[in-house]
């Protein structure tokens, strides 16, 4: 006995499927390329060191926080005085105890500015910081 089989459609590309990755991978990629820089205050050059280390990969929840020449300080490119400093770091760390913090302070800041914000960090239990450098003529690092 001889079947019918019905005529095979000519295989085709599914076009819809790609472009929403495509379209996905384009809204991932510019979701962190502007998460990253706003962490980064272009009015904050931090200082150079020869012995500093190359860090490629950041922690996800890392938070910058940058120290302008003046002494103001920023994250996530909003000013905070030091009392909403010490008030955001506590309610951070009441919830993740091993938060890590980097201080970008600018090369030409009073160390005393810099030297408030260790305080503000300690007093709100954080002891997982770092201070941002880059190493002299090459791209920013971190020194721990």
């Amino acid at each position: 006995m001889k079947f019918k089989r019905p005529p095979l459609e000519p295989a085709g590309f599914q076009l819809a499927p790609m472009i929403d990755i495509v379209f996905l991978l384009l809204i991932f990629f510019i979701v962190t390329w502007n998460f990253s820089r706003s962490e980064l205050d272009l009015k904050v050059s931090v200082p150079s060191s020869t012995d500093s280390k190359e860090t490629q990969s950041r922690s996800f929840q890392e938070i910058i926080i940058n120290v302008r020449q003046d002494g103001s300080t920023f994250v996530n490119g909003e000013e905070l005085s030091q009392d909403a400093l010490f008030a955001k770091l506590s309610a951070i760390t009441r919830v993740n105890r091993d938060q890590p913090i980097r201080v970008r302070g600018d090369a030409a800041t009073d160390f005393q500015y810099v030297v408030k914000v260790m305080d503000i960090c300690t007093r709100a239990g954080v002891w997982n910081v770092s201070f941002a450098t880059q190493q002299a003529g090459g791209p920013t690092a971190t020194s721990p």
